[in-house]
């Protein structure tokens, strides 16, 4: 029993039934008290009238001369053990046998309200009964006042228990029915659509990359049915991410399986690299520093080739350094020969004097990335690529801009996500990847500020360090 209650009390369909047949009988006992309150106030102006029509005949004229066997009879029968009739100068007294010796309750009708009447109505059905009343009353007797009347309540105290239990039994009949129904209701329209789509949520998660366990939504137009769209909507969502880091994880493993042999064949162009530098040729002697860099770097990066899948960048090393210089080292490196001889340009709009607080390897990744989207997406036509800088309170901003066609509508939604945004030959789509994720390591953010046919522009947000 205890656990059926237990159950009852922690499962919402159980809540809601308890809580559908408490305000239900709530509203019962706001119908039944007045009830019973009117009905009380019934009984004793019934028994006004009958007392009234009881010594009505005495009031007449020669009434006197009726016999008090008569007057007694009557007030039996109206059930009353004396009548006092107020007049303006007198009052006149009928007894039925003899006057009672006490008086346990006056009540006045002239007086009587809603609240007064419900409370004497309580009062009476808690009690044992066997008090006598005193009921005061404004009369319709030409010549008189108001008529009192002197009874047991014993008769009263009955019918009204009788008239409350009648009350009290189609009251909980009427509660449970309007309860069930209400419950049975709401069941169905909330209750169980819930249900459901908890039950798709625990089976999900029980093993996210089964295509099979997304839920399926309804045709509901109300919010349950936005929010089984929304669910599956997610669940698509969070089995895509699953199957792409699953393929993050794969090109990772296989990256590392060759990554020995590929840092041999960069060291052997290391190697060759060097020798070129003793050639006095002044073309050799200009290109070979540049093809040093690019072979170290190249080392570096084979290295930690794609962190981004294996998620192991090493922890950020920031201190104070200057922009300009990194902003131009990182635009050469973006923009390759084949983008150079499709007159691909870039300019710095960098102050010399603007500092971040930044490390410097991390930085210089995120903006070659951006000025390699860039170039790509001028195309074949060539164009123009602006960088600029500027210190916006603690925050350092470098905007990379390009006049180029702009970003395609369908590919927006997709824009940082990992392999959804390459469109060209050989790219890997991770460039903005890496870049949002290396700048939020430093609580900054990449963001596209703006994308058209004349153009699109990537802002990179870097926050000082909090001072300690």
């Amino acid at each position: 029993m205890g656990d059926a209650w237990r159950l009852i009390g922690q499962s919402l369909s159980g809540r809601l039934l308890l809580l559908t047949i408490l305000y239900v009988m709530i509203t019962q006992v706001l119908i039944f008290m007045p009830s019973v309150g009117r009905y009380y106030r019934s009984l004793l102006d019934e028994h006004i009238e009958t007392a009234q029509i009881a010594i009505l005949p005495f009031t007449e004229p020669g009434g006197s001369q009726l016999s008090a066997a008569l007057r007694r009879e009557l007030l039996l029968r109206a059930g009353a053990a004396a009548v006092v009739l107020k007049r303006a100068d007198q009052s006149e007294l009928y007894l039925k046998d003899e006057l009672p010796r006490r008086i346990d309750l006056v009540i006045d009708l002239r007086k009587s309200n809603l609240l007064r009447e419900i409370y004497l109505a309580m009062d009476c059905i808690f009690d044992r009964g066997d008090r006598v009343l005193r009921i005061v009353s404004p009369t319709r007797i030409p010549g008189a006042q108001t008529v009192e009347v002197i009874l047991d309540e014993a008769p009263i105290h009955a019918r009204l228990i009788d008239y409350a239990g009648n009350v009290f039994f189609v009251a909980v009949l009427i509660s449970l029915a309007i309860a069930l129904l209400v419950f049975l209701s709401l069941y169905f329209v909330f209750v169980r659509p819930m249900g459901l789509l908890t039950r798709a949520m625990i089976v999900f998660r029980d093993n996210p990359e089964d295509p099979g366990r997304i839920v399926a939504p309804s045709n509901r137009r109300d919010e349950i049915g936005l929010a089984e769209r929304e669910l599956a909507a997610m669940q698509r969502d969070l089995y895509g991410f699953l199957q792409q880091k699953g393929r993050l994880a794969a090109l990772g493993s296989a990256v590392a399986k060759i990554q020995h042999d590929l840092r041999n064949i960069l060291a052997s162009a290391q190697l060759a690299s060097d020798r070129l530098s003793t050639i006095d040729d002044p073309v050799v002697q200009r290109l070979t520093p540049r093809l040093v860099a690019s072979l170290d770097r190249a080392v570096a990066l084979a290295t930690n080739t794609l962190r981004y899948g294996r998620a192991d960048e090493h922890p950020l090393e920031r201190r104070r350094l200057a922009v300009a210089p990194l902003v131009s080292e990182a635009a050469e490196a973006g923009i390759s020969e084949k983008s150079l001889e499709r007159a691909v340009t870039w300019t710095s709009d960098v102050p010399e004097d603007l500092e971040i607080d930044a490390d410097a390897e991390q930085l210089y990744r995120i903006v070659m990335n951006l000025v390699r989207n860039a170039a790509e997406a001028l195309g074949a036509r060539g164009g123009a690529i602006v960088v600029a800088g500027r210190r916006r309170g603690r925050h350092v901003q470098i905007d990379v801009e390009d006049n180029g066609p702009g970003i395609p509508e369908n590919v927006r939604a997709r824009l940082f996500q990992p392999f959804a945004t390459s469109a060209r030959p050989g790219g890997s789509g991770l460039g903005l990847a890496i870049a949002r994720d290396l700048a939020r390591a430093h609580g900054g953010d990449v963001t596209l500020v703006s994308t058209g046919p004349r153009g699109t522009i990537f802002r990179i947000d870097i926050p000082d360090r909090e001072e300690t």
